[in-house]
């Protein structure tokens, strides 16, 4: 009760109003006084390492701003009680119980013996760094970004006063997930293994199915800020050296902040990023990278995401699966036509619908003409209406499907479809007719295997809608050829887009359709690998062995 009457007379009683301070941000150059400021080593330019321990325990600490950064690490030590010496290191970036069993431990129970002979310091120095320190990756160097770029990502520099450069060994220690089954690209017989965010389990990955000693690996880095590691892998022999060199020439151009994985890079070097189609292969699959490897093309992996990127590639790429390549032929045979079917089906037929309704009625049989008629008399929208509405509706539900997690997301994709579609129908908003034609759509752009051909499909779907609605089998008609016009200028690092077609040299029995897998003779030919040819030209040796035998049996 004191408390209300003591709220009451506040009320009707004057009071000094407080000073409320207003925060704004400053312009770039206003307010500088309040600015941390660093008497920074200017390592941009010809900036050698300093030869005595302060100025580099300086330099570091200034580097990563210490002390208002305190996840950087620096540790001064004395080795055998003669040379004084420092570690540094990011806390949380390293494997501590590598930093403290296998360098420090070493280093501070080394000891010189009573007999040895003193050596000179250099050699001694490249004694303790090589010899002392129990960790089996090792290098110097002798350049300040190095160094700094070396604590970055993970290592653990050794510096001993007097030297010139640093020591640097491998202590990296980033949290990762395990590898786990992919997401996106199911498989009934296919690897369950899928890439990881980590760029070393990725490599580690693609090695385990590819013993090959040309299978090369090339380390880059890309983003002036977070300074991201990306690599390339190839096989050294059978890919073609100029498409490894325009990527190397295309990732070291790009001058950005901020890349965090391969979707990034992917739109910094592809060749056209105007084209919805995309022009890069993205697979999270180990098994589907390493056989594109094996036909002559380049594997981009980037730290930061399990998606691993494959060029060049050709329109047809992007309809494979690993699954291709483990079912029979026949079997592979028919998914492709399905996967094609299903395209066209997403494309052209809510297109070709609205165009039967609007301009030729005659095309369509009575009967069914009748039950279309019927079936819309109640409908007071035009069909393009009907259509626009469905569409909408449908990327709502897969959007929202998408973004509520669990169990639930799935729940809201089947449910949400159904109960909508079933309420538009009754409160006649819409035809029984147009929710089959959109249902067919929606299936036939899940069957495209490539998730973001997937979203293309989406995209052009919508202007062969308004080309079927101004001009009918005209409009569509017309798409079509735009798209076919689009897509034949459009290239994969230098590769045309439509290459699988002719002119070309020699025919390749692994494009639209497919040949048995013993058949497949060559590597794609648009690739211009340095081996063409990756089996003789009857693979099955059992087959020659027996008709020897035969022959054999014969003639006894």
């Amino acid at each position: 009760m004191g408390n209300v009457f003591k709220n009451l007379i506040s009320l009707i009683t004057y009071r000094r109003e407080k000073e409320i301070q207003n925060f704004y941000i400053p312009e770039e150059n206003e307010n500088s006084d309040n600015n941390y400021s660093y008497d920074s080593f200017n390592i941009k330019n010809d900036f050698k390492i300093p030869t005595d321990i302060d100025s580099n325990i300086k330099f570091i600490e200034q580097e990563f701003h210490y002390p208002v950064n305190r996840d950087i690490i620096v540790r001064k030590i004395k080795i055998s009680g003669k040379y004084d010496a420092f570690i540094a290191y990011l806390n949380g970036a390293v494997d501590n119980n590598i930093v403290n069993n296998f360098i420090l431990r070493p280093l501070l129970n080394y000891r010189i013996t009573a007999g040895e002979d003193r050596s000179p310091k250099k050699e001694e120095v490249d004694f303790i760094l090589n010899n002392v320190v129990e960790i089996n990756y090792m290098k110097t160097v002798d350049k300040p970004k190095d160094v700094i770029y070396q604590i970055i990502v993970g290592n653990t520099v050794v510096y001993i006063d007097g030297c010139c450069y640093y020591g640097i060994y491998g202590t990296k220690g980033f949290e990762k997930r395990e590898v786990n089954t992919p997401q996106t690209e199911g498989s009934v017989k296919g690897s369950y293994e899928a890439f990881t965010e980590n760029l070393s389990t990725n490599v580690a990955l693609i090695r385990k199915l590819i013993r090959n000693k040309d299978l090369i690996t090339e380390k880059l880095r890309v983003g002036d800020s977070n300074n991201n590691e990306c690599a390339i892998m190839y096989i050294e022999g059978i890919v073609n050296p100029a498409i490894v060199q325009e990527i190397k020439r295309r990732i070291s151009s790009v001058k950005t902040d901020f890349i965090s994985g391969t979707g990034m890079l992917g739109e910094y070097i592809s060749d056209n990023t105007w084209s919805l189609i995309p022009t890069v292969l993205s697979t999270e699959r180990t098994d589907r990278t390493c056989y594109y490897i094996m036909e002559g093309r380049v594997a981009l992996i980037s730290n930061g995401t399990p998606y691993v990127l494959i060029v060049p590639i050709t329109f047809f790429t992007l309809f494979h699966t690993s699954e291709d390549y483990i079912l029979k032929w026949q079997y592979s045979f028919l998914l492709r036509v399905v996967r094609i079917f299903g395209i066209l089906v997403s494309l052209l037929l809510p297109g070709m619908y609205v165009a039967l309704i609007n301009y030729h009625q005659e095309m369509i049989p009575s009967s069914l003409l009748i039950s279309i008629a019927r079936s819309r008399e109640e409908v007071p929208f035009p069909t393009i209406v009907e259509v626009i509405f469905m569409e909408i509706s449908f990327e709502l539900i897969r959007e929202a499907g998408v973004r509520i997690p669990g169990i639930l997301g799935n729940t809201i994709g089947i449910v949400g479809a159904l109960i909508i579609g079933q309420a538009a129908v009754q409160a006649s908003i819409i035809s029984p007719i147009l929710i089959i034609v959109i249902s067919f759509t929606v299936l036939g752009n899940y069957s495209i295997p490539d998730f973001s051909l997937t979203y293309a499909t989406r995209i052009i779907r919508l202007s062969f809608i308004l080309f079927g609605y101004v001009l009918g089998f005209l409009g569509v008609c017309l798409g079509i050829v735009a798209s076919i016009t689009i897509m034949c200028n459009l290239r994969s690092f230098g590769v045309p887009f439509f290459s699988n077609f002719p002119p070309k040299t020699r025919k390749s029995r692994d494009t639209v359709l497919n040949y048995p897998i013993w058949k497949q003779e060559f590597r794609p030919d648009e690739l211009n690998t340095m081996d063409p040819r990756k089996q003789p030209k009857n693979p099955r040796g059992w087959i020659n062995q027996d008709a020897s035998v035969k022959k054999r049996n014969k003639n006894i």
